[in-house]
C-alpha cells in the first residue's frame, strides 16, 4: 500500500446507499430519487468494466446522484469517478498517493478493530462496517457485528460510517439512530418483486436523517 497522502476534507453521504451490480440497475433505478450509489462489478472483462463506469458516471451525472465505483480505482480513475470502495485487500494493494493525486475518495470495508485501524491510517474518507445483521448474499467470515459495535465505530471515528449487510427497511431507523450515516442495500433491492417502488420506501423511510446526517444535499 504506497502511502495516502494529504486527506481532503469529508464527504458526505446520503443516507440511502444502495449497491447495485450494473448499469441496467442503475438507469431503472435512479429515476426514483436515489442520491447515492455503488456499482459492484464483478468478474466482467477490462473492456466491459471501462464501459461499465463510464456509463455509470453520465447517469449519475445526469440524475445528481453520487457514484461509489467498488473496486476498480485504477479504471475509475481513468474515467474520471470521484469515489472508490475498497476491501481490506484492495486497500493494502492500491496505490493511495495515485488516488489522491487524481481527486479521487475512498471508502473501505472494515470487520474488525484491526481492519477499522488499517482503514483509517490509509487516510479513509468513510469507513463501512458490516454484517451488522446475518445475511444470505454471501459466505461471511465474520459474525453479525450488532448495533453495539456500530456505536462503538461511530465513537471511534470523525468520518462518516456505513453500515452494511442484512438491513432491512424496518431495521434501517434503528442503524441510523446507532450512528450510521448511510446504510447500504443490496439484496432488499435487487431481490425485490418492485424494485422502483422498494427504492422509493427507502428514501421515505430515511428522509429525517437526509438533512442531519452527513447526507447530500436533497432538491
Amino acid at each position: 500500500m504506497t502511502g495516502p497522502g494529504p486527506r481532503p476534507a469529508v464527504i458526505r453521504l446520503d443516507p440511502f446507499y444502495p449497491i447495485l451490480p450494473d448499469t441496467d440497475w442503475l438507469a431503472r433505478l435512479l429515476p426514483c430519487g436515489i442520491k447515492l450509489v455503488q456499482l459492484r462489478l464483478k468478474d466482467r472483462p477490462k473492456a466491459v468494466i471501462r464501459a461499465e463506469i463510464e456509463k455509470a458516471i453520465a447517469l449519475c451525472a445526469a440524475h445528481r446522484c453520487q457514484l461509489v465505483v467498488n473496486d476498480y480505482w485504477r479504471e475509475a480513475i481513468d474515467a474520471g469517478a470521484d469515489l472508490v470502495h475498497l476491501g481490506q485487500e484492495d486497500l493494502a494493494g492500491a496505490d493511495l498517493s495515485a488516488i489522491r493525486a487524481a481527486d479521487v475518495k475512498i471508502g473501505a470495508s472494515t470487520h474488525s478493530r484491526a481492519e477499522l485501524n488499517a482503514a483509517l491510517a490509509a487516510g479513509a474518507d468513510y469507513v463501512a462496517l458490516g454484517p451488522i445483521y446475518p445475511t444470505t448474499l454471501k459466505a461471511m467470515n465474520w459474525a453479525p457485528q450488532g448495533l453495539p459495535r456500530l456505536a462503538e465505530w461511530r465513537a471511534k471515528i470523525a468520518c462518516p460510517l456505513v453500515a452494511i449487510g442484512g438491513i432491512t427497511l424496518d431495521r434501517a431507523a434503528m442503524v441510523l439512530e446507532a450512528g450510521a450515516d448511510s446504510v447500504a442495500v443490496i439484496t432488499d433491492i435487487v431481490t425485490s418483486e418492485h424494485p422502483e417502488r422498494r427504492a422509493e420506501n427507502w428514501i421515505a423511510a430515511t428522509a429525517p436523517w437526509r438533512r442531519l446526517s452527513t447526507g447530500l444535499a436533497q432538491d
